[in-house]
């Protein structure tokens, strides 16, 4: 039986919230929930009352599913069937210092269900450098200590050259909803390729003059192993800078870039 369907009589495929889960809490319960699934199950989900159609679409997919068809009415709340992706769930929720944002996931990622799982790709080694994370490769755990992970597109694909504009713009949408929601202290994009197509094409790394969903914004370059440009060190340097403008924001002394 899945996690969170508390009545024994309900089908195995149906998964209803946990009773007086707060809204803030599901991105988190819906990831643990991408972890019992298996690529191409189908779940026929039972939200909290109060959602509308287009969050509960943003969770759904935020969570590792392909939402099939339009909300419905349930017996508590929205009702929606969806399918369980080969993506990477997002690892979200309230009072977060910064959220980091990928372009997409690669196959390799998406098969382990941790993002910049190849053990090529420096983030995981830079975050424990500039001491964002406490543990290697666990995305839960960096979450605990107020670091959240997002990708602005859920495909995966082996390059970031593989997605397309309307991709990165439909998934800019989303990652700016969800930081208007949760608002996160800072949100930093990993990777240029998806904020010089949807915002600034000129753009470089470091803070950005607009914000994303009211949160400061933090560019920085792809941590992949075809980076050749940048290093361990380069890389913590920027997750620091980003941290700590996330940082600056909680505490209310964040000025502007």
């Amino acid at each position: 039986m899945l996690a969170g369907n508390t009545d024994p009589s309900m089908d195995p495929r149906a998964w209803r919230a946990p009773a007086h889960l707060m809204i803030t809490e599901l991105p988190i319960v819906l990831a643990h929930l991408y972890r019992t699934t298996d690529v191409g199950d189908v779940v026929d989900l039972e939200l909290p009352a109060g959602i509308d159609d287009r969050h509960v679409v943003d969770l759904v997919t935020g969570a590792g599913f392909v939402v099939n068809g339009q909300p419905r009415n349930g017996a508590i709340g929205p009702r929606v069937s969806a399918t369980r992706a080969h993506t990477l769930a997002d690892t979200v929720g309230p009072g977060m210092t910064l959220l980091v944002c990928g372009i997409n996931p690669s196959p390799y990622s998406a098969d382990i269900g941790v993002g910049y799982g190849r053990p090529g790709n420096r983030f995981w080694p830079a975050a424990l450098m500039a001491d964002l994370v406490p543990t290697d490769r666990d995305p839960l755990a960096a979450l605990e200590g107020g670091i959240g992970m997002t990708d602005l597109v859920k495909r995966p694909s082996r390059t970031a050259a593989e997605v397309t504009e309307a991709e990165y713009a439909d998934g800019f949408a989303r990652v700016e909803r969800l930081c208007r929601w949760l608002a996160p202290g800072a949100v930093c994009f990993v990777g240029l390729s998806g904020w010089r197509t949807v915002v600034n094409p000129k753009a470089v790394a470091g803070r950005q003059s607009v914000t994303v969903g009211g949160r400061p914004a933090y560019l920085m370059p792809s941590t992949s192993g075809l980076n050749a440009h940048e290093t361990k060190d380069s890389l913590a340097v920027h997750l620091r800078a980003a941290a700590a403008l996330g940082r600056s924001t909680q505490e209310g002394t964040c000025t502007g870039s």
